[in-house]
């Protein structure tokens, strides 16, 4: 995304990013990171394929779990808004969004 629309779409949504789940969200992140830390380093010590892809496996739901946190969130707070406010491209980001969350 370009510099200028990265601007716009912040400004435009800058009000609506202050959620109750933020700190939620910011620590489930982290624990996800340090699970696939941990999964590479299984890789580079040769574990066994199978413990990997459990593994993998366990990061891929609790990102999941994650995202449906943040669209709840974003239903909840942003497209209540963004429908009071009849904002179309707010409602069409999220339809894009959600393709590619669930691809």
């Amino acid at each position: 995304m370009d510099e200028h629309r990265h601007d716009t779409v912040q400004e435009r949504h800058e009000h609506l990013h202050q959620h109750a789940n933020t700190k939620d969200v910011i620590n489930r992140l982290s624990r996800a990171i340090g699970h696939l830390e941990s999964v590479k380093r299984m890789v580079e010590d040769g574990r066994d394929c199978s413990d990997v892809l459990i593994q993998l496996a366990a990061v891929r739901a609790a990102l999941n779990a994650t995202s449906r946190i943040i669209l709840k969130d974003h239903l909840e707070h942003c497209i209540v808004h963004a429908v009071e406010s009849n904002d179309q491209q707010a409602i069409s980001e999220l339809e894009q969004a959600i393709d590619k969350l669930i691809r």
